[in-house]
């Protein structure tokens, strides 16, 4: 498989961003397996490897499961005073983009609920999420990292069978990206990194 990801580790982590809209071109198998094998190998304490992939392919189920996201998005802008879209500023492209996300979310070609096995070293999901990210990128395919949680996680389980013990920690939209890949923006590095002190900014930085 390592063959199919052949471009250079940099070009793939600065030009990766968060892709929120899809061509309606289906992602093959292959494509798939390579990036939940790529996936599985983040690093894991123990070896535990406590992450879980349901692959969500099937339209009315990509339906409920956005209908699931949705709910879930809503309750965390409700929690922030957001009740509605009319409290959405029409200016405010971030929070317009993310309110059509909602909208669009079952038009991903595949959806990927990352679950975890073992809430005690929950925190490498995110290690498999980026592994999962940075193959798929380096196959010409885009994704996000989303939540479902709170009220709707129950719905989750019940639509795909999970079990109770399993927590879904995130879901993975993929799919060949409406626009272009390209640099995100981000801080610069002297407003993140310090040295030797915090506050304290390197010179190389």
């Amino acid at each position: 498989m390592t063959d199919r990801l052949t471009m250079p580790l940099g070009e793939a982590i600065f030009s990766q961003r968060a892709i929120r809209r899809y061509k309606p071109d289906p992602i093959s198998d292959q494509d798939l397996q390579t990036i939940l094998l790529a996936a599985g190998r983040a690093p894991s304490a123990t070896n535990q490897q406590p992450w879980r992939f349901l692959v969500v392919r099937n339209p009315e189920l990509k339906r409920r499961l956005q209908e699931a996201y949705t709910e879930g998005w809503w309750h965390r802008r409700r929690a922030a005073g957001i009740m509605g879209p009319q409290d959405i500023a029409p200016d405010d492209k971030v929070l317009q983009s993310a309110l059509r996300f909602t909208e669009e979310y079952a038009l991903a070609p595949a959806l990927v609920l990352v679950c975890s096995v073992h809430t005690h070293v929950t925190n490498e999901i995110l290690t498999a999420c980026q592994n999962m990210l940075l193959a798929a990128r380096a196959l010409g395919i885009g994704g996000t990292l989303t939540g479902i949680g709170g009220p709707a996680e129950p719905l989750t389980h019940q639509i795909f069978g999970i079990p109770d013990d399993v927590e879904v920690r995130f879901c993975v939209p993929l799919g060949y990206p409406r626009g272009h890949f390209g640099p995100a923006q981000r801080k610069p590095l002297s407003d993140i990194v310090f040295e030797d002190g915090w506050g304290k900014s390197p010179a190389w930085a």
